[in-house]
């Protein structure tokens, strides 16, 4: 555990979950940030006691209205750099991520500019069967992402992450809502960074979860993830810091 990487929690209406989440997380980190995406089920009220009661260790930071899961992390991204962290870990406030695996992901880092979990490398005991469209669109885009920025990548949408301050720094991510890491994986590589993907278990625990209006609809969300690959692409190539041909993969460690 390292006093000098910051672990992130992006929050949306999770107040029967965030209590028992920033318990285990205060085991294995010791600087924790949560974002508060405009929740308005209780979660603000409980984010608030916690900072009350350990104001040292828990920072909060409210958005008003919720602008979505990319807002989130951005807003994490830009309180790690501005207070001087080697780097961030962020993981989901909804169970699906185990805490216990934060240092794993800050010694991988030391290797590579973006650490990124991934639900397919490893087969765990107890793994949850992920919906069959989910899986689909993953693997779809997952797919489209490796042959057209020379990726390797297993999973595209895991957000157990790590990241060194210098990525942070490299990439320019502007995307609000759950499309953020398609772009997120353009500007990597169009910064070079250097990407490692490690196991982590697959776990579904509300397999109801809303995307969000005509997102819920399969189709939708992916001709949606598309255009979002299709734009960033497009930015990238116009500012000429994405050449025609891809020029790195990423790795993977067990």
């Amino acid at each position: 555990m390292s006093s000098r990487w910051l672990t992130a929690l992006p929050v949306y209406n999770e107040v029967n979950y965030v209590d028992e989440v920033l318990d285990q997380v205060l085991r294995y980190s010791d600087q924790i940030l949560v974002v508060n995406d405009g929740s308005n089920d209780g979660t603000a009220e409980k984010l608030e006691a916690r900072r009350a009661a350990q104001p040292d260790q828990i920072a909060v930071i409210h958005h008003p209205k919720n602008r979505g899961y990319g807002a989130g992390l951005q807003s994490a991204f830009a309180y790690t750099l501005d207070q001087g962290y080697e780097g961030v870990v962020t993981l989901d406030c909804d169970g699906q991520h185990q805490p216990h695996r934060i240092p794993r992901f800050i010694e991988a880092a030391r290797n590579a500019d973006i650490v990124s979990g991934s639900r397919y490398l490893k087969k765990y005991e107890g793994d949850d069967e992920p919906p069959a469209e989910r899986m689909f669109i993953n693997r779809r885009i997952t797919a489209d992402i490796n042959e057209r920025l020379g990726f390797a990548l297993t999973d595209a949408f895991c957000g157990f992450k790590a990241y060194r301050a210098d990525a942070l720094r490299a990439m320019r991510i502007t995307n609000d809502g759950y499309a953020m890491p398609l772009q997120l994986w353009v500007e990597a590589a169009a910064s070079g960074l250097s990407v490692v993907e490690i196991p982590v278990p697959l776990i579904y625990l509300d397999l109801d979860r809303s995307f969000g209006g005509s997102l819920d609809h399969s189709e939708t969300r992916l001709k949606y993830y598309n255009e979002v690959i299709e734009e960033a692409i497009a930015t990238v190539r116009s500012e000429g810091r994405l050449p025609d041909t891809p020029f790195f993969r990423a790795q993977s460690c067990g």
